[in-house]
């Protein structure tokens, strides 16, 4: 097993040091889903969720969590993104709402974690939203989907087609 890096010598936590690495092109997509009854998800697709427009305020929101992944997670570095995307989309086979993120910067290190709090903010601002019609919903498969860029390169989780870049 690799060693970690965000364990010091003696066991204790430490931000590692990226001053030496070479800035690429960073990206990251990540997925989630929140299953909910199919009346629940007709009240989002319809627009009469009584706090508001669901689907908008929690793309927002992922965008406003992407971009403060740092402070949210010990160890994580603050980075300057230069794209956050949430896209959400209604799945009447679920039934439920997919939320999917890419990431991008140009630095040191990777924004994997930034994606992964988009979508995991994005989706349980979705909960918050209708939690009075459906307490019942689950917040499922937040993964992360690819990543490109840094030392290691691109990795693209099983089953999944990588996107082209823009």
């Amino acid at each position: 097993m690799n060693r970690l890096s965000h364990i010091g010598a003696s066991g204790e936590a430490r931000m590692v040091d990226v001053s030496e690495k070479p800035q690429s092109e960073r990206v990251a997509r990540a997925e989630g889903l929140v299953a909910m009854r199919p009346e629940t998800l007709a009240v989002i697709a319809a627009g009469n969720a009584k706090k508001g427009d669901v689907l908008g305020t929690a793309r927002i929101a992922g965008i406003m969590a992407a971009k403060r992944a740092h402070e949210l997670i010990p160890l994580c570095h603050p980075l300057l993104l230069t794209g956050v995307a949430v896209d959400l989309s209604i799945d009447q086979k679920l039934p439920g709402v997919r939320v999917r993120s890419e990431v991008r910067v140009t630095g040191q290190t990777g924004v994997e974690m930034e994606a992964l709090t988009a979508v995991s903010v994005a989706c349980l601002t979705i909960y918050d939203m209708v939690k009075a019609v459906d307490r019942g919903m689950r917040i499922d498969g937040i993964r992360l989907l690819e990543k490109r860029g840094g030392k290691s390169g691109t990795w693209i989780a099983a089953g999944e087609v990588q996107e082209q870049p823009q």
